[in-house]
């Protein structure tokens, strides 16, 4: 081996980069109870000059350098917005949440409106279906025609009526023939009338009671409506007709008047249509023609 010279020595010294000092190495160790009381004692400023041990620590320099920081951060206005802005997109993330889950749950107020509106569609077109309904079933009136009469007896006779005052009483006895015909084609029809009367101009002299029915769509039926009156008292309304011993002479006009009316239901009770047909006819009472039928198509007035 060669010594080095003195140039050699120092040129290799000013090559070589000069190191760092070594940093002291500190060991930590837990402080008990009694030194925890010491340093809490010795952070007041009465305390502080007498523990020159816990301004000396590097515990107590790292904790104030820390403390120090953080303290300042929010004294300086700047790092204090910058804080904020670091935690914004946190709390604006949470209400994007909040609002998406807003969003996916209905609220109850508008399940309300959506039930409304659609009870009211629903009122609506039921109400339309309803009308359109009635209005078709207004086009299918029923059809009814007073065929004949038969007059079976007739017969006036002295008497007294329920006072004790004598006149002359009529029994009668008649068979009314009436054709019905429901022409609707999706519904049927309830049938009841007034009291089938004859009338000798304003005397009421028989009366009768058509049986209520029920009528299905596009059928038909002959109801037969016996008409009588049993000890009509007259009190000289037909005083002028002795028919005691001469029936074949006897030719009384009489009116035939009464009311048929119809009811359909088309939706229930709900939706319903009602018919009323008015009808009035003249007959004529013939001792001649008891027992025969007397035909009163033409005879009879429809209202």
């Amino acid at each position: 081996m060669h010594a080095k010279s003195d140039s050699e020595v120092t040129s290799v010294e000013q090559s070589t980069p000069p190191r760092s000092p070594r940093r002291p190495i500190y060991y930590v160790q837990s402080p008990s109870n009694h030194d925890v009381e010491k340093m809490s004692y010795g952070s007041s400023p009465m305390g502080s000059p007498g523990h020159p041990y816990y301004h000396c620590s590097p515990i107590h320099h790292s904790r104030e350098s820390s403390t120090s920081r953080f303290s300042a951060s929010f004294k300086n206005p700047r790092n204090l917005s910058a804080w904020k802005r670091l935690h914004r997109p946190d709390h604006d993330d949470e209400e994007s949440d909040e609002d998406d889950q807003n969003d996916a749950a209905p609220s109850p107020g508008r399940n309300v409106r959506l039930y409304l509106c659609f009870a009211l569609l629903f009122f609506v077109l039921f109400t339309l279906f309803s009308l359109i309904l009635w209005g078709a079933s207004k086009s299918y009136t029923p059809q009814v025609v007073v065929k004949n009469i038969v007059f079976e007896s007739f017969n006036i006779q002295a008497g007294v009526d329920i006072s004790g005052v004598a006149t002359d009483m009529l029994s009668l006895n008649s068979t009314v023939s009436i054709h019905y015909r429901n022409p609707g084609t999706f519904f049927g029809v309830h049938v009841t009338s007034t009291p089938l009367e004859l009338h000798y101009f304003q005397l009421k002299v028989a009366s009768g009671q058509m049986k209520k029915f029920y009528q299905a769509r596009k059928t038909h039926r002959t109801i037969s409506t016996v008409v009588l009156g049993s000890q009509v008292a007259l009190y000289g309304g037909i005083s002028v007709l002795d028919v005691r011993g001469n029936h074949e002479k006897v030719a009384v006009p009489l009116n035939l008047t009464f009311v048929v009316r119809s009811r359909a239901y088309i939706l229930g009770k709900l939706v319903k249509s009602k018919f009323y047909k008015r009808i009035r006819c003249s007959v004529t009472l013939r001792g001649s023609n008891l027992g025969k039928r007397s035909n009163l198509t033409e005879s009879c007035v429809y209202h």
